[in-house]
């Protein structure tokens, strides 16, 4: 029993030191930064993409409801329902990636601070960059289709499969099993960045802490602040029209603090495997 609370005071006293080391403390205010510049362009991408392969922005819009604070939502989906896709599309859709590209390029110099690795060529880090906002994209893709569109899959299935007789269970499988999935796909990309962001080799197993923990903490942190932010802040007395901004930055501030902590984490778990 002794043992067992030594144990769980250990941990305790690790993740409070991780918590307040003045790094990680330093760190997401920049990620953050960068991230907030880039939500707006990889969203208009993400737009295009899903009108581009005749998904109705609705999905979107829906996939943007369920998942981040209303104030957040109603900002988010004023700028994508009010752009029209014209022909100059191209070059906005390719200086909105660069810009979007810069939120993770502020995770590779996190992890590179953090792990104390020396940055990797600039060209290299900006093409690595760019891959994993894609992988960001295409799992917000994926869950906009599976979460949005999910009941529309499960009923062309059943009709496909011919299983009309055993469509309620199927539907009651599925609303039970998406959110669990969605969850599991969401660890999957964010261990993926965080397996690839440093600029020096890391194996997976080093981040699969890190990678939980971040998974965990972006779902628990949204559904508390997306609450807080319901009932109880009222960020307008203060900033006026300027409040769903505010709400914003606060929003990423928190996402980055768990990321740029689910870093440190997994910085911890690589030194201890080098210390053996």
């Amino acid at each position: 029993m002794k043992n067992n609370i030594d144990k769980i005071q250990t941990k305790t006293n690790e993740l409070k030191d991780l918590i307040f080391d003045p790094t990680v403390r330093v760190l997401p205010g920049n990620v953050a930064f960068f991230l907030i510049l880039s939500i707006f362009p990889m969203l208009m991408l993400i737009g295009y993409i899903a009108s581009f392969f005749g998904l109705s922005i609705n999905s979107v819009v829906k996939m943007i409801n369920g998942t981040i604070p209303p104030e957040l939502a109603n900002t988010i989906i004023e700028v994508i329902t009010g752009k029209s896709f014209d022909s100059t599309i191209g070059i906005s859709m390719i200086v909105g990636f660069i810009l979007a590209s810069n939120g993770t390029h502020a995770i590779i110099i996190a992890s590179n601070t953090l792990y104390g690795f020396p940055a990797d060529d600039f060209v290299r880090r900006r093409v690595k960059a760019a891959f994993m906002i894609t992988l960001l994209v295409i799992l917000f893709l994926f869950l906009t289709l599976f979460l949005a569109y999910g009941d529309v899959i499960a009923s062309s299935a059943i009709n496909i499969f011919h299983l009309s007789w055993f469509e309620t269970p199927i539907y009651s499988f599925f609303n039970i099993a998406k959110w669990p999935i969605a969850m599991l796909l969401m660890y999957s990309t964010i261990k993926l960045i965080y397996v690839i962001a440093p600029d020096w080799k890391i194996l997976s197993k080093n981040t699969t802490k890190g990678a939980l923990f971040t998974t965990i903490g972006w779902t628990i942190s949204t559904m508390v602040f997306s609450y807080y932010v319901t009932h109880f802040a009222n960020y307008d007395i203060f900033y006026g029209s300027l409040s769903n901004i505010v709400v914003l930055m606060i929003w990423v501030y928190v996402l980055s603090y768990v990321l740029v902590l689910g870093i440190a984490i997994n910085v911890k778990k690589y030194r201890d495997e080098e210390e053996k």
